[in-house]
């Protein structure tokens, strides 16, 4: 590689941090420096490629149309970087495995399962990471995230763990469904939804319900819509895996199910990562997926 015309390092880091932090001063922060200095490196590089890199768009720094290639690029190098970094300090050592999940899926598929898993691997630490957000596997060195949707995550392994059907469900004794009539027959009642959940809003609307002309109650997880389902606060529509429990339980009734799905909770993995750990932690994911 030539690296004749490639700027100093420290200016690269620079830069790629306010770019991606949009400000000088968290920079700064960030790489233990001064705020002056991450002004200078970035000056540094706008002479060095003779066009701007940063603008001020109110109190926050912008990255310009010509520097945005640059700070791409940056961004997924030192992405990169540090990810190999982690695997290597990773290797032979008992770091814990680092899992990111849904919420929901956590709280009513995993962990009612997981005293099993520990049984038989003592020797592996889980480190779960419940959170609503699609994380950046690399950046945030995650080894395995379980994720709700149908499939196709860029730059990412994936595969189905477990079919996500929808039903709606309701507290027993608080609705009465007839035979034959569909979901429909339960327009006019309350719906509680998930903010995100769109897959339930197109099968609702192929079985008769408009979401958008219903009564609705939003909340910010799949978990709180099903503890106001039980609390008999209305209908709501959820994945199948997450509301198995409560529903033999006795604590949810099926007022409709969704017959074939095309959406799924899958395991995503970074290309190319080996992970003993990892392996044996999904081949027990499936296993409890398939009993």
């Amino acid at each position: 590689m030539d690296w004749r015309h490639v700027p100093s390092l420290a200016a690269l880091r620079g830069f790629e941090a306010a770019a991606r932090l949009g400000s000088l001063s968290a920079a700064a922060r960030e790489l233990n420096v001064t705020h002056a200095a991450i002004a200078q490196h970035v000056r540094t590089l706008e002479d060095h490629f003779g066009i701007p890199l940063l603008q001020r768009q109110g109190r926050t720094m912008a990255v310009t149309v010509e520097g945005q290639p640059l700070a791409r690029a940056l961004g997924e190098a030192f992405g990169i970087i540090g990810a190999a970094s982690r695997d290597m300090l990773d290797t032979g050592s008992s770091r814990a495995l680092r899992v990111a999940l849904t919420p929901s899926f956590a709280a009513n598929w995993l962990m009612p399962k997981i005293s099993g898993f520990w049984l038989k691997h003592p020797e592996v630490t889980l480190e779960l990471m419940p959170n609503n957000d699609l994380v950046d596997l690399r950046a945030d060195g995650i080894d395995l995230a379980i994720r709700y949707g149908r499939g196709g995550w860029p730059g990412l392994d994936s595969e189905p763990l477990v079919v996500a059907s929808l039903y709606a469900v309701g507290a027993p004794g608080r609705y009465r469904a007839t035979e034959g009539e569909g979901l429909a027959q339960f327009a006019g009642e309350t719906w509680i939804l998930d903010r995100g959940a769109r897959e339930e809003q197109i099968w609702a609307l192929s079985h008769g319900i408009d979401l958008a002309e219903e009564r609705v109650l939003q909340f910010d997880s799949a978990q709180l819509a099903m503890e106001a389902a039980k609390a008999g606060l209305g209908i709501t529509i959820l994945p199948r895996p997450i509301l198995l429990a409560d529903i033999r339980a006795g604590r949810l009734t099926v007022l409709g199910a969704q017959e074939e799905a095309e959406v799924a909770y899958h395991l995503l993995t970074r290309p190319g990562t080996i992970s003993q750990a990892r392996d044996l932690f999904v081949r027990w994911l499936k296993s409890e997926a398939a009993g």
